[in-house]
């Protein structure tokens, strides 16, 4: 379904960071020194922040953000008081700090400490890890929690480099997304430098026990020691795909690509904080069939790192490029046909999501100028999108899509840009070069136009033909245990569950469970779908499994779907008892979205 919108709505300004008070247009903070200690009795981290900017207006006021942040005072770097006052915003931008700095300062200290209810952070007690001996501490930033634990000004439009030197308790690591030592200090004082600007929702902190060991000579994987050898394991192609990736998109601009794999917790597949990306463990299945995210992560150290979002609202350029480009890394390290089923799969997910989202969240910039920006995080910004850019492909042949996208690359990098601004570009290149192969309509449709365009078919693969053979069968009346599943792997399985009828009867859903032991699977992307498949139909031997996935769990791909699932099919009150056991597990800002979408009061 699609629109005939083929210009961007004009009723906001396009260049405006909408989710954040900060005035970089006018005095933008290009480095911030960072000094603090991690306190894990009181939750909190508190020391100073150093905010160094540039003057690009006569202005004699800096705008920070911060969200339930506690300043204790702002001075100069002489150590002389400033004066500053703080406003509330909104419950989702939180407050703004303006703070006097004349006309000639060109740098503030803010003296501060966090709140335990800081979003960016989740504080882990000893019993929530897997050693269950210390605690463990951990940030996720994006798109708009950098502010809860750093006051600046946290807009992907105002890059930074940092410094910054943490103090933790003896015995514990601290990692960042900078240059990190393997060698532990006797002090509990690490220091830390990223030399290049990153947005700020790349700010990144783990504090734990953490073991480290290399994957590649670049390349390597922090996390608690007792995971740390099924991880290595599990990522041991990261050096393959670094080089593939450097192979389409140029040098890799970082130095090292180093992975921490978190808690359960952690809300994302993964987080591509540079030099650290971030990694849950429901990645590591065993067989490498789930690493595609590793993938997808280092691929944003091109499209997202390198060139960044300005707004939100252009939350596609990082994801939709991204996706697509973790398919051709995934078609080099593991061949066409895993390449394909990821593709499909993609689709499906995409194809699902255009059912249920209303037509005007189905365009590519992300209708979230006056909302909440985690609402920007959808099918349409990864996945529309990534089809997006294998039509780009499809329609300029992959040669000469090969050279645009590294020309792209390289004239941006290390800048925000908008929707429009890839527009322009578009129109300079594309359009000039390829002219008929493409036109500004098309390109238009694709980009301001609601759903998918009229024209395109969208990907297939043959592999699964054995598995709509299968499902064709299943749904006849063959017993499970009579389908051939030879060589599927776990995209297959992915497909089957996903083209399963609406309703399944009971005995079919028992059949299912007895052949393939779908419930509990170690899978979690194959559990979750038949969890899925299972809460829709009322087949209530799943639940136990289910409330201890949904407890062990934090990852909100998983956890947001299945517990709409059991509101829909009304579950209520199982739902509740769930949620407030799970509840306490999961990373704050998760909470905060999961409080709002299922309407429930926390626990406290």
């Amino acid at each position: 379904m699609t629109s005939n919108l083929n210009t961007p709505i004009a009723d906001f300004d396009v260049h405006r960071d909408y989710h954040s008070s900060a005035n970089t247009d006018a005095l933008c903070v290009h480095h911030v020194d960072i000094n603090i200690n991690v306190d894990f009795i009181a939750q909190q981290l508190s020391g100073t922040v150093t905010l160094f900017f540039n003057r690009k207006q006569t202005q004699s006021v800096l705008i920070i953000d911060g969200r339930d942040l506690f300043i204790d005072n702002i001075t100069d770097l002489h150590g002389q008081p400033l004066a500053y006052e703080c406003e509330d915003v909104n419950p989702i931008l939180g407050q703004r700090w303006l703070i006097n700095v004349g006309l000639l300062i060109t740098q503030v200290v803010v003296h501060y400490h966090t709140s335990p209810k800081a979003q960016g952070l989740q504080w882990l007690s000893a019993e929530q890890t897997l050693g269950k001996q210390l605690p463990y501490l951990f940030s996720q930033s994006q798109p708009i929690n950098a502010r809860s634990w750093l006051p600046l000004q946290d807009s992907p439009k105002a890059r930074v480099t940092f410094n910054a030197t943490v103090k933790a308790p003896l015995g514990l690591r601290v990692v960042m997304s900078a240059n990190n030592n393997p060698v532990m200090p006797e002090d509990g004082i690490f220091t830390f430098s990223m030399d290049k600007p990153i947005p700020t929702h790349l700010l990144a902190i783990a504090v734990g026990d953490l073991a480290f060991k290399a994957t590649g000579p670049r390349s390597g994987i922090y996390t608690e020691p007792g995971m740390l050898e099924a991880a290595v394991n599990e990522f041991e192609d990261t050096e393959s795909m670094i080089q593939v990736a450097e192979s389409l998109l140029g040098p890799y601009a970082w130095g090292r690509y180093d992975m921490i794999v978190l808690p359960p917790s952690f809300p994302f597949g993964g987080m591509e904080n540079p030099m650290l990306a971030f990694m849950t463990p429901t990645l590591i299945a065993g067989d490498k069939s789930l690493v595609s995210t590793v993938a997808h992560e280092l691929a944003h150290s091109w499209t997202g790192n390198l060139v960044s979002n300005a707004t939100w609202r252009d939350l596609w350029l990082n994801e939709g490029f991204t996706t697509y480009f973790t398919n051709r890394i995934v078609e080099a390290v593991y061949g066409t046909e895993q390449a394909e089923l990821e593709w499909v799969i993609e689709f499906g997910r995409l194809q699902e999501e255009i059912q249920s989202m209303p037509l005007v969240e189905q365009t590519l910039p992300a209708n979230v100028q006056h909302r909440d920006p985690n609402l920007a995080f959808n099918r349409f910004t990864y996945d529309k999108a990534s089809m997006f850019v294998h039509e780009l492909e499809s329609r300029l042949g992959r040669a000469a899509f090969d050279v645009f996208l590294l020309q792209y690359v390289n004239h941006f990098a290390f800048t925000a840009i908008t929707t429009e601004t890839f527009i322009d570009y578009a129109k300079q290149t594309i359009l000039v070069e390829h002219g008929d192969k493409l036109s500004v309509d098309e390109l238009n449709e694709w980009v301001y136009g609601q759903g998918l365009p009229a024209w395109y078919e969208g990907p297939r693969s043959t592999s699964f033909d054995k598995v709509d053979f299968a499902l064709a069968q299943f749904i006849s009346g063959t017993a499970a245990n009579q389908l051939s599943i030879t060589q599927w792997r776990a995209h297959h399985w992915q497909y089957f569950l996903s083209k399963l009828p609406l309703i399944v009867s009971q005995a079919m859903l028992l059949d299912l469970d007895e052949a393939f032991n779908f419930t509990g699977h170690h899978n979690a992307e194959i559990a979750c779908d038949w969890y899925r498949v299972a809460v829709r139909n009322l087949f209530d031997p799943v639940l136990p499994a289910l409330t201890e996935y949904l407890c062990k769990i934090g990852r909100g791909k998983f956890v947001r779907p299945l517990f709409i699932e059991l509101q829909i099919a009304g579950y209520h009150q199982e739902l509740k008892a769930i949620y407030a056991q799970a509840r306490p597990g999961y990373h704050p800002s998760l909470q905060v979205q999961l409080d709002t979408l299922l309407q429930l009061e926390p626990s406290h």
